[in-house]
Order: C-alpha cells, then sequence, then structure tokens
C-alpha cells in the first residue's frame, strides 16, 4: 500500500467515525428529554440469562452465515471443509468489524478462498452471491411481519420506512440479477481480462444457481435460517435492556429493515444508523427512545465480541493472501 493510499484510508476512517458520532449526537438532540441514566435498566435475575442468549445466538448466527456461504460454494463446484470456510469467514467478520469497511472483510474471504481453490472468480461470486441471499430473506421477513399484524399495518411512518426498505432491496436486487444474468451482459465480460473476469464469475454463479433449483433452496433455507437466529438474539438483546412486549411479528417486521439500514456505507460498522431505525420503529410500540437507543448499542457490542473469534484465525492463518491469477 503506497503512502497516497495509507493517507486516503486513514481519512476515509476518521470520517466515518466523525459520521458515527455525529449521527449518536443529533440522535441525542432529536430525542425530547434524552436521559442518559434510563439507557440501562436495573439489575433483575433474568438479566444474566438474556445476556448469555443474546451472546449465543449471535455467535451462532454466524455459524449459520458460514453454512449459508459454504451452500453457496458448493453449489458453484468449490470444494472447501466447512470448518476451514468458518474461519475464513470469522476472520472477515473481525476485519469488518474493527477496521472501519465491510468490503475489507469480504476481500479477505475472498483472497483465502481463492487460495484454497485457485478459482477466483468463483469464490468472488460466493462472497456476492451468499450477500445477495440475505437481500431476499430480510425484505420476505418485514413484509411477513406486516402482513400478519394488523397493528403493525397502521403504525404510520415506521410501517412505511420498514414497507419501503424491504420494497427497494428487493427492487435493488431484481435489478442486479437482470444486469449480471442477462446473456448478453455475459457475452460481453468474457470479452475482457483482468478484474472483469471476476464479474464473469458472478454472472456464471447466477446461471449455475438458475439450473441448480435444489441447491439454491438449500441457499435460501439456510439464509432464512440465519436470519432468524439474529431475530432472536434481537430479542433477548430487547429483554436484557428492559424492553418487553417485542414479539414475533415485532421482530420480523421491523428488525431486518433495522439489519438493511445498518449496511448503508455511513459510519463506523452502522453506529448511529442501526440505533437511529430502532428509536423510529419501536417509538410508536411504546419502547422509551433511550432503551432503543440502548439495544442498538448492545447488538454492537455483542457483535464486536463474537467477531473476536476471527483473531486467531486472521493471526495464525498467513497462508497465500492474494488470489492466483488464474481463474481455474
Amino acid at each position: 500500500m503506497t503512502a497516497r493510499q495509507t493517507r486516503r484510508r486513514r481519512v476515509g476512517i476518521a470520517v466515518r467515525v466523525a459520521i458515527s458520532m455525529a449521527l449518536l449526537g443529533l440522535l441525542v438532540v432529536w430525542v425530547p428529554s434524552f436521559d442518559a441514566d434510563k439507557l440501562w435498566p436495573d439489575f433483575n435475575p433474568a438479566t444474566p440469562f438474556w445476556l448469555l442468549g443474546a451472546f449465543g445466538l449471535t455467535l451462532g448466527s454466524m455459524v449459520l452465515a458460514t453454512a449459508r456461504w459454504y451452500e453457496v460454494a458448493r453449489a458453484l463446484g468449490l470444494r472447501v471443509k466447512p470448518r476451514r470456510m468458518f474461519s475464513h469467514y470469522m476472520a472477515g467478520i473481525f476485519i469488518s468489524n474493527f477496521v472501519p469497511t465491510t468490503v475489507g472483510g469480504d476481500l479477505l474471504r475472498i483472497s483465502r478462498l481463492s487460495n484454497d481453490t485457485n478459482n477466483g472468480p468463483h469464490s468472488f461470486a460466493s462472497v456476492l452471491l451468499e450477500r445477495l441471499s440475505g437481500w431476499i430473506v430480510l425484505p420476505a421477513f418485514t413484509l411477513l411481519g406486516l402482513a400478519l399484524d394488523e397493528e403493525l399495518r397502521g403504525l404510520g411512518a415506521p410501517t412505511r420506512v420498514a414497507a419501503i426498505t424491504a420494497g427497494l432491496t428487493l427492487l435493488a436486487l431484481g435489478l442486479i440479477l437482470v444486469l449480471v444474468g442477462n446473456q448478453g451482459f455475459g457475452n460481453w465480460v468474457r470479452r475482457h481480462n483482468g478484474w472483469v473476469r471476476f464479474v464473469n464469475g458472478l454472472h456464471t454463479g447466477i446461471d449455475e444457481l438458475r439450473t441448480k433449483p435444489r441447491d439454491t433452496g438449500r441457499v435460501v433455507l439456510t439464509a432464512f435460517a440465519y436470519q432468524a437466529v439474529l431475530l432472536a438474539a434481537a430479542g433477548c438483546a430487547a429483554k436484557v435492556v428492559g424492553i418487553n412486549g417485542l414479539g414475533p411479528t415485532e421482530l420480523m417486521a421491523f428488525i431486518p429493515a433495522v439489519l438493511i439500514i445498518q449496511v448503508l456505507p455511513l459510519g463506523l460498522g452502522g453506529l448511529g444508523l442501526r440505533e437511529s431505525a430502532l428509536v423510529l420503529f419501536l417509538r410508536d410500540l411504546g419502547v422509551a427512545d433511550e432503551r432503543a437507543v440502548a439495544m442498538g448499542l448492545l447488538l454492537y457490542l455483542l457483535t464486536l465480541v463474537a467477531s473476536l473469534v476471527g483473531l486467531p484465525t486472521l493471526v495464525f492463518d498467513r497462508r497465500l493472501k492474494t488470489p492466483h491469477s488464474d481463474p481455474e
């Protein structure tokens, strides 16, 4: 990395941190009579069990996320042991959470899987398609939660924002699949070398999944399981900070929308975005704004702590960190 690239990276990190701090500051100003003393509830005997459940489910979701990635890679013909992929996934999660960019973690996963399989384009496609599977499941959960609960459909702004977020996500996914999966696009990228061959890997991957409905079904089912565990973790986190009354439909309707919003390329790890979204969605359900903020901060902390599992794999697995030049 050149000195110029290092400076740009440092400036980018500083900007993202500043944006997160600004968002949190604006949130405090926006919330009427914000009382920091209300962030955390009084301790009760059940709190440690809810906290342990939230952490266990957060860690379990990472195992299921690895399973989702494994199913995508398997459908694309990549053969890597699940334990090896878990190592790559957790190393990527650690990078994503402790280096302010999710792209860095994905690049690490692509690099390491490429070295294991000697197939850079399909490794690239496996990570992108694993990510895109969430664009199906998260909106589906939101729309299902709203469909099942008439009261939630009448909340006004929270309902509209959740529904629009789900709709835009599905629209973006559809546009990507139509564009990248188009045969003309595939013919164009095949005529180019360099980084474009990785895009061709994504086009080929989409084509392969179309012809393997059983494999695609396993990917989607694993993705649903992964997101369902994340919803359960959010439910436990709500109990930890003293939020009661969030049932399955409330979690399905609003938590997926929060998960979509928090990955927008603003701030540090969704900090500020996640908490603002929770305040918006939970206020009309009778949740104190301070408790909604506390829930967001706890979810962030749980992810940070769980991602520490990836530190040993990052430090000790240093085998060939650059992708092979040969796509096959």
